[in-house]
């Protein structure tokens, strides 16, 4: 079963193998490592793992978190299929017809941002212009001048930005809070779109 962990470790040779050597002792098998983001001297990676079944998170949790500087920040079953998408595919995907390019953006942003739902809504939140199937119907934020992490609500972390006269949403559910690299990852891509569907 696939599942995503967000673990902090010292951005120093050598951490990220006695992490990997700790997840394959508890049991787990790691399909792909991303850095999300690095700073004061640690580093932030996303891991892909499928751990077999018997096999609990927990242990992985554990074995984990005994190493020194590490610490698991999340981890939650992975339902996109065990695939992350790169911020690259995304963009050869939209220049495959520019027409559709920010719509298109919307439909891979769960993918690449590792969510369960995006949205581009209008300024107002009044209607949604595009949107996934697991978005919400209504929509309720400050208006919008830069990416931001909204309050979200008991069940998803959420962040927005511009999109051209529109707003995207975002939302994970049950965290992690997003990074600030994320909100910067999401901006650059959205001005992208923007571009291609010039």
């Amino acid at each position: 079963m696939p599942y995503l962990m967000r673990v902090e470790l010292p951005d120093v040779p050598g951490s990220l193998g006695r992490v990997a050597s700790a997840i394959g002792e508890a049991g787990g098998d790691i399909d792909a490592i991303e850095i999300v983001e690095k700073r004061d001297g640690f580093a932030v990676d996303d891991v892909l793992l499928e751990i077999p079944a018997g096999t609990m998170p927990d242990s992985i949790i554990s074995a984990c978190s005994v190493l020194d500087g590490v610490s698991v920040l999340w981890i939650s079953r992975y339902a996109a299929g065990g695939n992350l998408f790169l911020d690259l595919e995304v963009v050869e995907s939209l220049t495959e017809d520019p027409s559709t390019a920010r719509d298109r953006l919307i439909d891979l942003l769960p993918i690449a941002f590792r969510v369960d739902w995006a949205a581009r809504v209008t300024a107002d939140g009044a209607k949604a212009v595009h949107a996934t199937d697991a978005s919400p119907s209504e929509f309720s934020f400050a208006p919008v001048t830069e990416p931001v992490r909204l309050p979200g609500d008991e069940v998803y972390v959420e962040c927005a930005a511009p999109f051209g006269d529109d707003v995207v949403l975002m939302g994970r559910r049950g965290g992690p809070e997003f990074l600030d690299s994320e909100l910067a990852r999401l901006e650059h891509l959205l001005g992208l779109a923007i571009t291609i569907a010039r």
